[in-house]
């Protein structure tokens, strides 16, 4: 893990509604991830995990507080520029896969490339090389619904990290996998991140996932608190870090 810090918020709140139909979805949560960090983002359905994945992905903008990419800031930029970093910086796992199934393997992996403006000859490398690091090289020809769920997941993480983020957003990437693809899963991230120096913040509701976090972030009601990862030191308990 390195010093860098890839990503930080500061203060992050999200509401919905006013007066008697407020409803806060986020309060004052906030982080800092660094490159190379798997952070691991825990707490109950409803409790604002993926409101917290959307303001740091810049897929939402937040009732109030910053958001950082590097030095870049998230918050407040203009759409141009925030398509800019969800292209080129940010690569995101969805639970459901999002693949598109009219594509091939390689070419949903080409697809983020093809956005960017990368070259033919480029991209079709870039992709060979991620499908064999994701295990499905095999596969490169074959379109989605022709993938096990497991695969599926696989290739998502591919075309996630096809043009080099420098960090991945990931929400309930096990969500829809057993037990034996969802570990296999949450060790490929975790090596991945470790490997590329990517800095990642990745949701779940299943406690066997902490296992392979650097830090763990416990929320509930839109409270974001704090746990020891493995890295860190001391004795201390856990802290409420915002609200």
């Amino acid at each position: 893990m390195s010093d860098q810090v890839v990503l930080r918020s500061e203060g992050l709140t999200r509401t919905y509604g006013s007066g008697e139909t407020e409803v806060r979805a986020l309060v004052d949560a906030t982080l800092e991830v660094s490159a190379g960090e798997l952070v691991v983002l825990r707490g109950p359905s409803g409790s604002g995990k993926t409101t917290l994945l959307n303001l740091l992905g810049g897929l939402d903008a937040p009732t109030a507080g910053t958001v950082w990419l590097g030095d870049r800031q998230v918050t407040g930029a203009s759409e141009r520029d925030l398509v800019d970093m969800r292209r080129r910086e940010i690569g995101y796992i969805f639970q459901t896969f999002a693949l598109l199934t009219a594509l091939t393997a390689t070419e949903n992996v080409e697809l983020p490339m093809r956005l960017t403006g990368v070259k033919a000859e480029e991209r079709a490398e870039r992709a060979s090389e991620l499908l064999a690091v994701v295990g499905l090289a095999d596969h490169a020809q074959q379109r989605p619904d022709e993938l096990s769920g497991g695969q599926q997941q696989r290739l998502g993480i591919a075309r996630a990290l096809a043009n080099n983020p420098r960090l991945i957003i990931a929400d309930e990437p096990t969500g829809q996998l057993d037990s034996h693809n969802a570990e296999a899963m949450m060790s490929l991230i975790s090596t991945l991140v470790h490997e590329r120096g990517v800095a990642a913040v990745v949701s779940t509701h299943d406690p066997r996932m902490a296992a392979h976090a650097d830090r763990i972030l416990e929320i509930r009601d839109g409270h974001l608190g704090r746990r020891r990862g493995r890295h860190s030191s001391g004795a201390e308990p856990d802290a409420l870090v915002g609200g």
